[in-house]
């Protein structure tokens, strides 16, 4: 886990050296912290201490806005801008590694995104869609309906075990 959080960091801030002080940067990103705050409640969620990972994902949800259940499985190199109500579960849906969600964006029922996906802005994902492939609208659909396995994938930091 902290392995994670430390390559995360690393890789943030030789990517956006240019564009904003990076301390800065993660004292106010809430995506960033969310995201740290939920590594420490699934730990405590899968090592069977349900009742103190409930308690941190509840103050995390007061405190900035961003709902993200324990039991919720996130891959590396995920970015959370600007996110609220994220859920884990059977039910809900699964998301792969590298993949890339428009702001906006509706993922409903017990589907599978693959990896390097992206996903355009305020689509509703109704159904699994295949690996490194870009969806779009309501209901989201392939564009060029077909997969895209030559592709340029968005690789959201180098920390990733996400493979090209």
């Amino acid at each position: 886990m902290v392995d994670e959080v430390w390559c995360t960091i690393q890789e943030e801030a030789r990517t956006d050296a240019e564009e904003e002080p990076f301390l800065r940067k993660q004292y106010y990103d809430l995506g960033f912290q969310a995201l740290q705050a939920h590594r420490v409640a699934h730990r405590l969620w899968t090592e069977g201490r349900r009742a103190m990972a409930l308690l941190l994902q509840s103050r995390t949800s007061e405190v900035l806005a961003v709902d993200i259940h324990p039991g919720a499985r996130i891959g590396a190199g995920v970015l959370l801008n600007h996110a609220t109500g994220v859920e884990g579960g059977d039910r809900h849906p699964k998301i792969g590694d590298g993949v890339l969600l428009g702001a906006g964006t509706k993922i409903l029922g017990n589907v599978r995104i693959g990896e390097g996906t992206k996903i355009g802005a305020g689509s509703v994902v109704l159904k699994v869609v295949p690996p490194r492939t870009t969806t779009v609208g309501s209901a989201a659909a392939l564009v060029n309906g077909e997969e895209n396995r030559t592709g340029h994938i968005i690789d959201h930091t180098s920390c990733s075990n996400y493979a090209n």
